[in-house]
């Protein structure tokens, strides 16, 4: 099926774009908005050539596509008319009841899943120029290290722009006075004074500096309050001069208050935020690895996961390092070793391309293919991915391992991102212990009892509401 067949035949199984409030896409799903889901024809939806599975989560309606989701939103995006249609300020985005929680994934997953291909690029290739400075084959004052080190340094180093662009977007705002914002936040003025220890006041009220550069909470929150504060503005500004002092205002008002009051208070909070992590995972490194490792893609599948890596990158701001995500990625290599032994093992011709194009994926960070294609309809290859995931989490957890300097969303070129600028250590050595431990015991349980049941390559439909209740 072209990719402008499956497009038009998921925009008319979702209840058409009178139905769609909004949809954007990640590395492998469509994420639709729907008014109401109840008119989509989910069952009809997973049956379609090209689409692995359907999943409701955090108040979206997610189709999963796999590797070629860009070319199937190019067409979505066609049909509806160059873009989503906005829904009514007053009618809810979904007649499905949505908690705090699934809303905070929601808001975290709009503003970040713009930007996940541009930091594992720039993170990936910060990882390679510490791999490649530890070995000796580079070093700081090479042209080649300060150029691809510009490159790969510059989105966390101007990291609240671009989300303060993204954050625009999801908080329907001028993304481009919000990128303002969190360009000012890094401007290279206020960094010097900042660097230099100077005092700074604004109307006589002092202001407590900070380095702002790779911060996430501060952009976020003045981004949120440059939205409510612009539909004030524009209620009480003639539209004849909107245009010129909507902005203005905005800028006046929310960058010195960005500086005096949501700056400072972001920091401290993304220090606490920083500490209250850590101080879980000081209590067993080797129990938090296994609990969170052995139910992390089961998270992903839902698409909570996006609620940790605003952690995951605040660790990174506030301590240097991460020794969180260094505990789920494993689990990447567990689906993987899952999916290559089904494709080993496997007779049936269907399975066996897709589990082999599953596992070259896995190998490259994208579960997907592996989770819905094989290792989920298996049931039980699925199981033993998640107990193979454990076992690793447990081993990363035991040598402390660490994420440095960036954000890897998985595979075999984000490994070089957990090597300590400092020097390979044993917390690098236990890391790829990990992800072998992994991926071998993943594997050998499913040769071995993965395949009891017919193989089949049946596709499933998840649907999942999350409750704060306990």
């Amino acid at each position: 099926m072209s990719y402008e067949k499956l497009a038009k035949k998921i925009v008319q199984e979702v209840g058409g774009k009178e139905n769609i409030n909004s949809v954007i896409h990640c590395v492998t799903r469509l994420r639709f908005k729907l008014k109401d889901q109840s008119i989509a024809n989910t069952e009809v939806l997973k049956e379609l050539e090209g689409v692995m599975t359907v999943i409701k989560s955090g108040g979206q309606y997610q189709v999963v596509i796999g590797e070629h989701v860009s070319s199937v939103f190019a067409e979505v995006i066609k049909l509806i008319g160059g873009e989503a249609p906005q829904a009514d300020e007053t009618t809810e985005e979904s007649t499905e009841k949505n908690t705090i929680f699934s809303k905070f994934v929601s808001l975290i997953s709009g503003i970040f899943m713009p930007v996940m291909g541009a930091m594992a690029a720039a993170g990936i290739l910060k990882g390679f120029l510490v791999a490649l400075t530890v070995v000796g084959w580079v070093n700081e004052e090479m042209g080649v290290y300060k150029i691809l080190y510009a490159a790969s340094d510059a989105f966390f180093y101007f990291m609240p722009i671009l989300l303060g662009f993204s954050a625009g977007k999801v908080f329907k705002t001028n993304a481009y006075i919000t990128a303002t914002i969190g360009a000012a936040l890094v401007y290279p003025t206020m960094i010097e004074i900042y660097n230099a220890g100077e005092q700074l006041s604004f109307l006589q009220i002092p202001v407590i500096l900070m380095n702002y550069t790779q911060s996430v909470i501060p952009i976020i929150l003045a981004s949120f309050l440059t939205a409510k504060l612009e539909k004030v503005l524009l209620k009480v500004i003639p539209k004849s001069l909107q245009l010129i002092f909507v902005p203005l205002f905005i800028t006046v008002i929310i960058v010195p208050l960005s500086f005096i009051v949501i700056g400072p208070i972001s920091v401290y909070a993304s220090e606490l935020l920083a500490k209250g992590a850590m101080s879980v995972y000081s209590l067993s490194p080797l129990v938090a690895g296994l609990l969170l490792a052995g139910i992390w893609q089961i998270a992903v599948m839902f698409g909570l996961h996006w609620a940790f890596i605003a952690i995951f990158i605040n660790n990174i701001t506030t301590l240097g390092y991460d020794p969180i995500n260094a505990l789920l990625y494993c689990t990447v290599f567990a689906q993987t070793g899952a999916a290559l032994a089904v494709s080993l093992r496997t007779r049936e011709t269907k399975m066996k391309s897709l589990s082999t194009t599953a596992t070259i994926s896995g190998f490259l960070g994208i579960t997907e293919p592996a989770i819905y294609g094989v290792n989920l309809p298996l049931k039980k290859p699925f199981i033993f991915a998640c107990i193979g995931g454990g076992v690793g989490g447990a081993i990363a957890g035991f040598f402390n391992a660490k994420m440095y300097g960036g954000f890897a969303s998985g595979g075999v070129f984000g490994i070089p991102m957990f090597i300590n600028p400092d020097g390979i250590s044993w917390e690098f050595y236990g890391f790829t212990i990990s992800l072998v431990a992994a991926l071998i015991t993943a594997f050998l349980l499913t040769f071995l009892f993965g395949l009891s049941n017919k193989v089949s390559s049946t596709k499933t439909t998840t649907t999942v509401k999350v409750s704060t209740n306990s």
